[in-house]
């Protein structure tokens, strides 16, 4: 086998053992840390409008020195840590029950999934439209 076949049946393999953790044990963390992610990034999001700030990953992405995205970073961690280290633990479990195995890459992206990216993308929304209510009212 060359090269590119092993990666290629590498890829196809652990593309099938992540689409196959949505069923079997422990498929109800898929509904419950999303929205766990989807509370805290609520609450994020309508303490970043409160305070006037911009969404959270702009203001990540903008922020002009290091200590100011450093402080932001720390922030959103606060609110998301436990929730993403509960899903790489949850995943890792999962993977010793159905695969006898541990596939650290794999936990992250499926923690990714399930925590980071819900809580980036709602806490944006949330302190976009807690931001148009408050200047709508202020008008």
């Amino acid at each position: 086998m060359d090269f590119w076949h092993v990666i290629g049946k590498y890829l196809a393999d652990s593309w099938d053992m992540l689409i196959g953790r949505s069923g079997g044990p422990f498929a109800l963390r898929f509904v419950l840390q999303p929205v766990m992610a989807i509370i805290f990034a609520i609450r994020a999001g309508l303490r970043d409008a409160k305070a006037g700030r911009p969404p959270y990953v702009w203001s990540v992405s903008k922020a002009d020195d290091v200590y100011d995205r450093r402080a932001l970073l720390r922030d959103g961690w606060k609110d998301i840590g436990k929730i993403f280290t509960i899903a790489i633990i949850l995943d890792v479990i999962y993977e010793i029950v159905v695969y006898k195995w541990v596939y650290p890459i794999q936990a992250l992206i499926i923690a990714c999934v399930l925590a980071l990216i819900p809580y980036l993308i709602i806490r944006g929304l949330t302190t976009r439209i807690a931001s148009r209510s408050r200047a709508s009212e202020k008008s």
